[in-house]
């Protein structure tokens, strides 16, 4: 079955509830008066509720609704966002400061709305510890909880040990944070500029 409504001579009932071009109540006509209304206003007669009773038609340029229709899907689709999902390797015996690094660009991550694939990855002897891999991956779930939460708890893979972070925010959301911080602060620098008034321009005597 087709999605488009049915229009002008398409549509086959003997009288429908008109609505005008501006959302107007006109009441229930014939279908002849009605597509006379129609041709005399230069627009189309629409079907936009086919179940009513009786059927609930309105006055618009079709070509134009259509159009328009078509650029807020478009826009709908480029506005969409959608999760990505980030990976962050570490070693179970990882340096504090290489730790802290890791961590930022996890926070960096679940800011920005992604997912985040944290690795243990183990060598040699430390196969035989897992318990450290698991305290490193606690340790840094507690540490960025007020931003993501563990989505897929850890386990092990062969020789890594897999966890999965999932941000609190949305991608949508944190794009239309990050944009609008943007424009606050292109705001506050034009704001920060000093004019130059006529009396502090004027040369002094």
């Amino acid at each position: 079955m087709s999605a488009e409504p049915r229009i002008n001579d398409r549509i086959r009932v003997p009288e429908v509830r008109l609505v005008g071009p501006n959302g107007e109540q006109v009441g229930i006509v014939s279908i002849g008066d009605a597509l006379k209304l129609a041709q005399e206003s230069d627009l189309d007669l629409v079907e936009v509720a086919a179940t009513a009773r009786p059927p609930v038609c309105k006055l618009m340029d079709y070509g134009k609704f259509k159009y328009e229709s078509a650029m807020k899907a478009r826009e709908a689709r480029r506005n969409q966002a959608y999760t990505i999902i980030k990976e962050i390797k570490l070693r179970p015996k990882i340096d504090p400061h290489d730790y802290e690094t890791k961590k930022g660009h996890v926070v960096r991550f679940l800011k920005a709305g992604d997912k985040v694939k944290v690795t243990i990855m183990f060598r040699g002897r430390e196969q035989s510890r897992p318990e450290l891999g698991f305290r490193l991956l606690q340790r840094l779930a507690e540490d960025v909880t007020e931003l993501g939460f563990v989505e897929s708890q850890p386990k092990q893979d062969g020789r890594n040990m897999i966890m999965v972070i999932g941000p609190h925010k949305k991608k949508a959301e944190a794009k239309a944070e990050k944009a609008a911080a943007k424009a606050q602060r292109g705001g506050e620098s034009a704001g920060t500029e000093t004019p130059v008034t006529d009396e502090a321009a004027a040369p002094q005597e």
